[in-house]
């Protein structure tokens, strides 16, 4: 059988431990605080907006919450960025994406210090990224990598495939398991033959966009999937993977939902902290 990795537990676990921490940092005297800032009124960016700031206050850290109308201009939010990061009481800052079209999101984003940069998307942090330099690290790709921890599953030295090389995901996690001595190879849009980079793989982590992308034949017996993908549908949210059909195939698999999608506000949490840490030189930022 097929053993579904249960990211909600997984995640819940971590958000616990971070609560314990800045309950303790409380005590001396540091409230780690994130700012949020949300353009225009997207529902589904205000969603996502709405369970990063419940998961905030839960853990027991300051909300800093910026609404800007949708015509808000280019300075507008760079004003707001600004504002914050000159703000000792902030921690972290992120930038709800997508933005309103008629805005420069990467450059908005480079406005965010490396230090406060608790997405880890700035072109300073990626590059400390790929540098294998301290810094925060990009919440999802992060969360892929602390659920395989958490499962016991072994990177170094592991076959891994990558399917999807997008900036959010693929680009980042490719480093991120390099620097734990994986083996890597990478799946995109010009892949002539997903299957046979797939296939030997011992994990195989999908974050294409492309609902149902990954079958049977692309996935050998044992091997681990890890599904980034999440789509609505009338009959609810699915994934990059025909998961059904995998059952019996994969030695492990992530739901869709449940699986990395509750990782990445659990992540999100521990970067606020470890940046609090950093701008306060309790403690560096861990590579």
């Amino acid at each position: 059988m097929t053993t579904r990795i249960d990211g909600t537990a997984i995640a819940r676990r971590i958000r616990a431990q971070v609560a314990e921490e800045v309950a303790a940092a409380t005590m001396s005297g540091g409230v780690p605080a994130l700012a949020t800032v949300l353009v225009g009124d997207d529902p589904a960016s205000a969603v996502y907006v709405a369970a990063k700031r419940r998961a905030i206050k839960e853990a027991g850290m300051r909300d800093f919450h910026r609404h800007l109308p949708r015509h808000a201009t280019h300075d507008d939010v760079a004003a707001v960025i600004d504002e914050l990061a000159a703000d000792p009481q902030v921690s972290g800052i992120l930038l709800q994406l997508p933005l309103p079209a008629r805005l420069d999101a990467a450059t908005l984003i480079d406005r965010i210090p490396v230090t406060k940069d608790v997405d880890g998307l700035t072109t300073a942090s990626l590059g400390l990224l790929a540098r294998g330099e301290r810094g925060l690290r990009p919440c999802t790709p992060s969360g892929v990598i602390a659920l395989l921890d958490a499962e016991g599953v072994p990177l170094q030295g592991a076959k891994v495939a990558v399917v999807g090389w997008g900036e959010l995901v693929g680009k980042p996690l490719t480093h991120l398991l390099l620097r734990r001595g994986a083996t890597v190879s990478v799946a995109h849009e010009f892949t002539l033959d997903l299957a046979a980079v797939t296939r030997p793989a011992d994990i195989v982590v999908v974050a294409t966009g492309v609902r149902g992308l990954i079958g049977p034949e692309h996935v050998r017996p044992g091997a681990v999937v890890i599904d980034v993908g999440i789509h609505r549908t009338p009959s609810g949210l699915t994934g990059d993977v025909r998961s059904d059909e995998l059952d019996g195939i994969a030695a492990r698999i992530t739901p869709v939902p449940g699986g990395v999608g509750p990782m990445t506000i659990a992540m999100l949490l521990v970067n606020t902290l470890q940046a609090a840490r950093w701008s306060s030189g309790a403690e560096a930022v861990a590579a």
